[in-house]
């Protein structure tokens, strides 16, 4: 099925969000992670807009959007808040389903606890895990800072198109140091949300690295989640054979999914 894309701006907070909307069906918003840009969720992208309106967009510094002036969570959530804020205009069939990815995980469930009877439900794909340590310690950072410069590097090269990131590796580094802090109050606002939760989990979410630290960062992830669903019964969870980068390597078992989680509760 062929649909047509239709293209807009935000503009808020000093910053241009590139907004894309495509598809037909029950409307859903999907908001990326941190380092993840509308062209990297390209193939998910086009699965879902086979059963639902899809509207998705670049976060500050990300893509298609404008640099700004601080990048931090608080200034992430004011992005997806500005997009949400815009769905009244175009006459939506009914609430959304809001899907985040990684930090976008994150960001939907602080948004959701916020703004009560916005959204229909929420899939959360590897993000807003209440883990019981933080990812980052002291003894990780020299790891982790080499990685995020490798990774700038990446980034340097794809200034200027699609998939472009405009932070820097220490911004982050620091951001990353900052979602541990997040996590380790989420479970407070899960409480504060009014809609169902749906959980898309990678098993083995650590890659790269000593084998040690892996493992270890594969357990937190476990009991992280181990800990939401004791705490919040009601969540559902699927675990998917991949790593952390699962809605690019494993997009139509993602895709699939959501459709069977969102048809579920049509």
């Amino acid at each position: 099925m062929t649909t047509t894309t239709t293209r807009f701006e935000i503009h808020h907070d000093g910053v241009t969000i590139p907004v894309s909307r495509g598809g037909r069906g029950r409307p859903l918003v999907l908001c990326p992670g941190l380092s993840s840009t509308q062209a990297d969720l390209h193939e998910l992208i086009v699965l879902l807009r086979r059963d639902h309106d899809v509207l998705t967009f670049d976060l500050r510094g990300h893509g298609l959007s404008s640099a700004a002036a601080r990048y931090s969570f608080d200034a992430f959530l004011g992005d997806l808040v500005a997009v949400m804020a815009d769905l009244p205009r175009l006459e939506l069939l009914s609430p959304p389903v809001l899907v985040g990815c990684s930090l976008g995980a994150d960001l939907a469930v602080h948004y959701a606890a916020e703004y009560p009877g916005s959204v229909a439900e929420l899939v959360l794909i590897d993000g807003a895990n209440p883990v019981p340590e933080p990812f980052l310690t002291e003894a990780d950072l020299p790891e982790f800072r080499a990685m995020w410069q490798a990774l700038a590097l990446w980034n340097a090269a794809a200034e200027g198109t699609a998939r472009q990131v405009l932070l820097g590796a220490q911004q982050i580094l620091d951001l990353n140091i900052e979602v541990d802090a997040v996590r380790s109050r989420i479970l407070d606002r899960y409480r504060e949300i009014d809609c169902p939760i749906s959980m898309i989990l990678s098993d083995s979410m650590a890659s790269g690295g000593s084998e040690e630290r892996a493992e270890w960062r594969d357990r937190n992830w476990h009991m992280g989640i181990e800990r939401l669903v004791r705490a919040r019964p009601h969540i559902a969870t699927t675990w998917v054979d991949a790593d952390h980068r699962l809605v690019s390597t494993h997009a139509p078992e993602v895709a699939r999914i959501i459709r069977s989680i969102s048809g579920r509760l049509v």
